[in-house]
């Protein structure tokens, strides 16, 4: 919503958007053309997929091009369709349909190769195709002006809430923090199954969980933190970087991940934050407590990631190129391109 399809009407191009905006809570943009499907809810998702697939015949007629972000579409897309991207987002890999049917999901990556053009979110995910694609990174629209300083009684957790991305240490990280005077605030949907945990904790006063927020409004709710947090479960084959920690470093502030390799690659090189072992909800709490007792150190820690994301990862470097490429595919510039697309909420559940 707020980078590759405002950059398409910067362009001056036609949307037609497809999305669970009323289930979001989200306002589309009034210069899309927006169609409104619920939201694809735990195992119950049939009635979600269906209407998608409804949405999106309606959507593609007279569209130059058809853009999806969910890989639960791609056996759902219509038979008489513009030429489509697939998007490969980072999120994919969270989706029900990967984590119960590997294989499966493998099989439909392959063949949607072949069958579609495709945009990687970053350079580790070539080795899951055998064809080369282009590169539209994760990124922050990153604010010019230096971070603020970073207060000193909270903590925050942005995106998609699940056992696999860490929701039980979150809890007893905010359990334990609790008595020295900072809270955790958990701004993103949850999985069905951690719903309990979550509304427990907040019962308990342990923190604030403020379900599913739009991307912008989320990122100024995270400014001024001691830290965010990002504590997923090790996954073999993710060598990206979350989204959650290039968001962090574009409002300075400082990050507190777990060993995945590309995340604690990005923060040990740049000295954007502080990596703790899995599980470790220790020494968590250890990296929290000694930067909010070193705002100093906070502050420093918070510019050099914003400094990194403002030269490497900010959405508008990157915005002509990706819009560039969708209008080759699309025959070339074009004024009335379409695109339909599914918001990275479709996952939440």
């Amino acid at each position: 919503m707020h980078r590759q399809v405002r950059a398409l009407l910067d362009a001056g191009h036609d949307i037609t958007y497809v999305a669970p905006f009323t289930d979001c809570n989200v306002t589309p943009d009034p210069r899309i053309r927006a169609i409104d499907v619920p939201r694809a809810i735990g195992n119950h998702r049939g009635r979600a997929l269906k209407a998608a697939r409804g949405a999106l015949r309606r959507g593609v007629e007279g569209a130059d091009l058809l853009v999806v972000y969910d890989t639960e579409l791609l056996s759902r897309l219509p038979r008489h369709r513009p030429a489509t991207v697939w998007d490969v987002r980072g999120e994919a890999g969270a989706t029900p349909a990967r984590r119960g049917l590997p294989a499966l999901v493998r099989r439909t990556e392959a063949r949607a190769e072949h069958r579609l053009h495709l945009i990687l979110a970053d350079d580790s995910y070539r080795d899951r195709f055998s064809l080369p694609h282009p590169v539209v990174p994760n990124t922050a629209c990153v604010p010019e002006s230096p971070p603020a300083r970073p207060g000193r009684d909270r903590v925050v957790h942005i995106g998609h809430l699940s056992e696999a991305g860490g929701v039980a240490e979150l809890v007893e990280t905010a359990r334990r923090l609790l008595p020295h005077g900072i809270r955790l605030d958990l701004i993103g949907a949850a999985d069905a199954g951690v719903r309990p945990l979550l509304r427990d904790a907040q019962r308990e006063g342990l923190l604030d969980w403020y379900g599913y927020v739009p991307n912008r409004h989320a990122l100024r709710m995270a400014e001024r933190a001691i830290a965010g947090l990002s504590f997923p479960h090790e996954v073999p084959d993710d060598r990206s970087v979350p989204a959650k920690i290039i968001d962090y470093m574009s409002r300075g502030v400082p990050v507190v991940t777990v060993p995945l390799p590309a995340a604690a690659s990005l923060v040990e090189r740049t000295g954007c934050g502080v990596v703790v072992p899995f599980g470790d909800v220790g020494a968590a709490v250890r990296a929290v407590l000694a930067l909010r007792d070193d705002p100093t150190g906070a502050v420093e820690m918070g510019g050099r990631g914003h400094a990194e994301a403002l030269a490497h990862h900010n959405w508008p470097d990157h915005a002509g190129a990706f819009v560039e490429q969708l209008e080759e595919w699309a025959a070339g510039p074009v004024t009335s391109g379409l695109e339909v697309g599914v918001l990275e909420a479709w996952h939440a559940i």
